[in-house]
């Protein structure tokens, strides 16, 4: 007979939950006295009512957005672009890594290196100021490129190691079914290899989204370019760094409370799928 599990008191989860809480409000606490602190003694004086017009505004009646959400449209149109490069880089990079060609095999291993081994800012410096006027790419095009680059060569260790973590079985009874590697993979391998890699790409995705901030540097009206030309014109150095840093943190978080319903989305078709007879 299974034994039983020891009985809990009663309220102890809401005593447990009450001391959680007090202890980060006390932790909250503390850190909003430094700042205070920090800014009396630096004599800073705090101007928040002036950083809701970057956000948004009302002209005339009409609703329009701020720099810095201006700035974050481009973020976002960066983020996006990249993220799906990311995805095909990487699960390229990837397959050609276990492929039985030499040639792929050293192709991808070099670009791997050569990637990871070297500071993202020193990349898009390459691409910007000497590969875009060759092939003449715009500003935006070299940020997405340079990302694109960057970010795909981590994902593609991420997506092999997802792949070698399937069973040699699953690869062994495709074979036997007369499947092409294009099927197999397509059927068998990577449906059970996305699972896996779901949370891992999360990280990158949000590396993806933070490394956004360095295409600032060659002229891209980003969020964070957007907040260099407010502190320049109106020296809120502190409120309009908190709120940039705020804006990033929403985004973040938002983007893994998507990914997290995705997992269970996934984990419950999984689940549904092998319970059929």
């Amino acid at each position: 007979m299974p034994a039983e599990l020891p009985h809990k008191k009663p309220g102890f989860l809401s005593v447990s939950a009450a001391v959680d809480t007090a202890k980060s409000l006390l932790l909250l606490s503390g850190l909003v006295w430094l700042l205070v602190l920090g800014s009396q003694r630096l004599g800073y004086n705090w101007q928040w009512y002036r950083i809701p017009q970057y956000l948004f505004k009302f002209d005339d009646g009409v609703f329009t957005w701020g720099l810095l959400m201006q700035g974050l449209g481009v973020t976002f149109r960066i983020t996006a672009i990249s993220l799906v490069l990311m995805l095909v880089i990487g699960l390229t990079t990837a397959l050609l890594r276990m492929t039985g060609s030499w040639a792929a095999r050293g192709t991808a291993r070099a670009y791997m290196e050569l990637i990871r081994n070297t500071p993202l800012l020193i990349q898009i410096f390459f691409i910007y100021f000497v590969v875009a006027p060759i092939l003449g790419l715009t500003g935006f095009q070299s940020a997405v490129i340079s990302l694109s680059l960057f970010e795909g060569a981590y994902a593609s260790e991420i997506f092999r190691a997802g792949i070698t973590s399937i069973d040699r079985g699953q690869f062994e009874a495709a074979k036997s079914l007369g499947m092409g590697p294009y099927a197999m993979y397509r059927h068998i391998i990577l449906p059970q290899a996305v699972r896996r890699v779901l949370p891992p790409l999360t990280s990158q995705a949000v590396s993806l989204v933070k490394d956004s901030a360095l295409v600032s540097t060659i002229a891209i009206l980003d969020l964070t370019q957007q907040g260099r030309i407010i502190d320049a014109e109106t020296f809120l150095t502190f409120e309009v760094w908190f709120t940039v840093a705020a804006i990033y943190l929403a985004v973040t978080l938002a983007l893994s409370g998507v990914v997290r319903l995705l997992e269970r989305r996934f984990n419950g078709v999984w689940t549904n799928q092998r319970s059929i007879p």
